[in-house]
């Protein structure tokens, strides 16, 4: 089940001076921006399926309000919990983000932005009555794909129409459907028997077929839903009237399919000959006994329909599953496996790259500070992009800069934003300035940058023109 999943954008900060009668110039007191809602899924006992998804693909937590005057912070963005059935794995870009396993085991998907300081929060020996406050950050947004594994102590396999359906129906208080045609089941169905003082719950999953491992048929849909299972009982047909077919072949084929899966090999199997009310199916199953003896596994006759043989079976499977239970380590009744990917929060890295147009000198920063500090700045305003300045040079990109051979003019890119670098001068004072504004911008400097930017950009959209017609001519010409 692939869904998109976007939480909530932080609001920005407020920039405020207060006022009032025979006080013009209270200070700042501008809030910060609430922070955006986040994105969590938690195991639900009441939800079964992910078929909900299919009609809602995509999930977004609430964004952050702005701040205000009067130091009122912004509210936070409503979060979203998002209910999953128990056994839910969630992926992204094909590595596992978390595995929900047990009533209240939840995790947080997507986090939601941190909202933007307000001038009150930016206040500091250098700039008393700062004008600019800073933007909200975007919430994560990722791609993700839900896949649900049962959790079921008893997996029931084997082919299409071998009578697994009627076996939980017997066993349990599950009513799956249940028809005289292949692949009638669809989606895994749990019920839940007891055997004396042991409860434990068996999974009717959909049919295999040979080539299941490989995706053939509902090939992985039905593999990945006994994964858990502490037992596998292989159901066999012994009515079938296929001539091709015989349970020693089935549990062959079935075998070979667990095989090429992989991970299942520790897993106590039991073997059972289903619909023996059937004059053919007894016959057939007091034939092949002796052949089913080679696998060393426990073998049933029993009939659905009839019930002959469910109580032993029950028994039998309620002693296995007591076994694989002990020699288990205790795990949580609530259990969430998370595998989140390295961040280095605190460094960062520059770059020297080819330039596009002969001449220029360019630089990449990457790096988590960096980017987020560019995505909270407010490019519209010069005491902004000057505070921005200053945090470059103290985490130390202005030095690493330097190191890297850029020279003043040199383009430097950072996340989304490209600008000409020019060296932070510290013998000028950036508070001096009235607000809003910066000290160490000239206007004439920064409109002859842009300006300088704005040519680089228009040159180079022309050479992208220019290589897409060359592109486009040489395909003509292969056509001919």
């Amino acid at each position: 089940m692939n869904l998109q999943v976007v939480a909530g954008k932080g609001g920005n900060g407020c920039v405020s001076v207060h006022r009032e009668k025979f006080r013009p110039l209270g200070g700042p007191d501008g809030g910060n921006g609430g922070h955006g809602g986040d994105v969590v899924f938690a195991v639900d006992p009441n939800v079964h399926t992910l078929l909900d998804f299919h009609f809602q693909t995509r999930l977004q937590g609430g964004n952050g309000k702005q701040g205000q005057g009067s130091n009122r912070d912004g509210a936070n963005g409503e979060s979203i919990r998002v209910s999953v059935p128990n056994g839910t794995v969630i992926y992204s870009d094909g590595q596992i983000l978390a595995d929900l396993t047990g009533v209240g085991a939840e995790v947080t998907v997507a986090h939601g932005g941190r909202g933007g300081r307000g001038n009150r929060a930016l206040v500091s020996s250098k700039r008393k009555v700062p004008g600019f406050a800073e933007l909200g950050e975007p919430g994560d947004e990722l791609s993700v794909v839900l896949e649900l594994k049962s959790v079921a102590d008893v997996g029931l396999v084997g082919f299409p129409s071998a009578g697994k359906s009627s076996l939980i129906a017997a066993m349990s208080a599950a009513r799956p459907k249940i028809a005289d045609y292949p692949f009638t089941t669809l989606t895994p169905n749990l019920g839940v028997v007891s055997a004396g003082e042991t409860t434990y719950t068996i999974a009717d999953v959909p049919g295999l077929i040979p080539g299941a491992a490989t995706g053939k048929g509902l090939g992985l849909q039905f593999l990945r839903h006994i994964e858990r299972c502490a037992v596998l009982a292989h159901v066999v047909d012994s009515a079938s009237l296929e001539s091709d077919r015989d349970p020693v072949s089935d549990i062959d084929a079935l075998e070979h399919e667990l095989a090429e899966y992989g991970g299942l090999a520790d897993r106590p199997r039991i073997i059972v000959l289903n619909k023996i009310d059937i004059p053919d199916g007894r016959e057939l199953a007091d034939y092949v006994g002796g052949d089913l003896e080679k696998y060393g596994w426990p073998v049933f006759a029993v009939s659905a329909v009839s019930r002959e043989g469910l109580k032993e079976l029950n028994f039998a499977f309620a002693k296995e599953v007591v076994e694989y239970r002990e020699a288990q380590p205790p795990v949580e009744s609530a259990r969430t496996v998370i595998r989140p990917v390295a961040v280095d929060d605190s460094g960062f890295n520059v770059k020297r790259v080819k330039p596009a147009f002969e001449g220029d000198i360019e630089f990449i920063v990457t790096g988590s500070k960096p980017e987020r500090w560019i995505g909270q700045t407010n490019f519209e305003n010069e005491e902004a992009v000057g505070y921005l300045a200053d945090r470059l040079a103290a985490l130390g990109v202005e030095d690493a800069l330097v190191k890297a051979g850029a020279v003043p003019g040199s383009f430097v890119r950072i996340a989304d934003h490209e600008f000409e670098w020019q060296p932070t001068d510290p013998d000028i004072v950036a508070t001096v300035a009235p607000r809003g504004t910066d000290a160490r911008f000239e206007v004439s400097d920064r409109k002859g940058a842009d300006e300088r930017l704005a040519e680089r950009r228009e040159r180079r959209a022309e050479v992208l023109e220019r290589v897409a017609k060359e592109e486009e001519a040489r395909g003509k010409r292969r056509k001919r």
